[in-house]
């Protein structure tokens, strides 16, 4: 099974990309983060006619999560618990059906940014990943394979970032962020990428200003974190780079992570 998560920036205008990584890289499941659009506006027609069914937290021109299935989608739930007052969509929980038995649950997150820092923002920033990190808690006890997918905006280590300088003052570095990773981390989650790979220099998100695609100054702060039950059937992963070279992409790429569960 490969299950996906891409920030797409915007699937209206990136539809075309969509249509591309879906029909080549032909994952099981995607989750998708900051569609900035509502639920009705979501391209469904288009995403269901290349098989895949549709779960969408969509927020008019912010935000929003979706999760597309080649396989049956239940217990679809959106939002995070733990402030019914956040209004903001940004999480999106499902159970995939696998045929002839079993599930995979997988939650497509698109964390809060936090800046500036020592603003109300960042403040939200960590009490979102406080309620995270008590909700994935709860998670493991269901013990089952379990992917929390997203864009997590928060760049765990050194050799995650090509100028930790420049981003020494950015909440998506700071320590308060950086420690509420590894809380999430210290429950029993893997970060799957570097369950594979522990080399410096994979990145998955190039800003658009000063050359910093051509210059490969990025960062990683898209994540698939598993539990036990899916770490044990890690084959690997893969950040599809190529996708940041195309016309007008998204500032983030697409990461995906192979799992030994039958998909069909």
């Amino acid at each position: 099974m490969l299950i996906a998560t891409w920030n797409v920036n915007s699937v209206k205008q990136r539809l075309a990309h969509l249509q591309k990584f879906l029909t080549e890289a032909k994952p099981d499941v995607l989750c998708l983060q900051e569609i900035k659009c509502v639920d009705e506006a979501f391209p469904r027609l288009e995403v269901e006619e290349l098989g895949y069914n549709v779960a969408v937290h969509g927020q008019k021109g912010f935000n929003g999560v979706a999760i597309l299935s080649r396989l049956p989608l239940a217990d679809v739930t959106p939002r995070l618990p733990g402030d019914d007052e956040d209004a903001q969509s940004r999480y999106l929980e499902a159970v995939v059906s696998i045929p002839g038995g079993g599930a995979v649950r997988v939650a497509s997150i698109y964390l809060p940014n936090g800046n500036p820092i020592g603003t109300e923002k960042f403040s939200y920033k960590l009490a979102w990943m406080e309620r995270l990190e008590r909700h994935a808690a709860g998670l493991l006890a269901l013990e089952e394979p379990t992917v929390l997918a997203g864009d997590f905006n928060v760049i765990p280590e050194f050799r995650d970032v090509s100028d930790p300088e420049s981003w020494a003052n950015d909440a998506l570095f700071q320590p308060e962020s950086r420690a509420a990773w590894r809380r999430i981390l210290g429950l029993g989650y893997t970060d799957a990428l570097r369950a594979c790979d522990d080399r410096s220099g994979l990145y998955t998100f190039w800003d658009y200003q000063a050359g910093a695609w051509q210059k490969n100054k990025g960062i990683r702060i898209d994540h698939l974190l598993l539990s036990p039950q899916a770490a044990d059937r890690l084959q690997g992963v893969e950040i599809h780079k190529r996708m940041r070279a195309l016309d007008k992409p998204s500032d983030h790429v697409p990461v995906s992570v192979a799992l030994d569960i039958p998909a069909a």
